[in-house]
């Protein structure tokens, strides 16, 4: 082989390389960079948090439905208190999720959330959740975790959604075992708002 076909062997290898520790790096990146894109935008169901209520009050209604569940490996029972609830766009409501600790342990979960018609996370916003932290029961304990929200009056702006009438707000909490992992999975995204 020429002194030139090696040289052109090495800077093969390289760019192959760098390739290669590019899309690692990539790759770690894209998780973070997904639930920060679906945070902004509300892309699949992800739901917005607001410091306030909004600021006004719609004539259109709509109605929130509700749903909890637990994955696997969560020694819990975890339901929402009310089916639904029909309210004005732009009206700050009120609900609560029921959770129960089965075991005879402190057991620690982290909620993940959506909402469906995914096309309306843009316009569901939360204000206080208990999905924005790390919920621990102990052995036995129930308790009631509220959820307070409303539906930017935005939506009724947006021609895309003339068609929503109700809107299904889901919660399922998984074992969190290391609060230094934290990945923001309850702040934006499937998990944020």
């Amino acid at each position: 082989m020429t002194e030139k076909g090696l040289s052109s062997n090495k800077k093969t290898a390289l760019i192959v390389s760098g390739m290669v520790v590019g899309m690692i790096g990539m790759s770690f990146a894209a998780v973070p960079a997904y639930r920060a894109f679906c945070s902004v935008t509300g892309w699949n169901g992800t739901t917005q948090r607001a410091a306030a209520g909004a600021d006004r009050t719609l004539e259109r209604k709509v109605t929130v439905r509700f749903d909890g569940s637990v994955s696997q490996g969560l020694d819990w029972k975890f339901h929402p208190e009310q089916v639904s609830q029909t309210m004005h766009i732009g009206e700050t409501s009120l609900a609560f999720f029921e959770a129960v600790n089965l075991s005879d342990k402190p057991i620690t979960g982290r909620a993940s959330f959506n909402v469906s018609p995914a096309k309306a996370g843009l316009y569901f916003k939360k204000i206080e959740c208990f999905c924005f932290t790390e919920q621990t029961l102990q052995p036995g304990e129930t308790v009631s975790m509220p959820v307070t929200y409303f539906v930017d009056p935005a939506l009724a702006e947006d021609g895309n959604l003339d068609d929503v009438q109700t809107i299904t707000l889901a919660y399922t909490f998984f074992p969190w075992e290391d609060d230094s992992a934290d990945d923001g999975a309850g702040d934006g995204g499937s998990a944020a708002e």
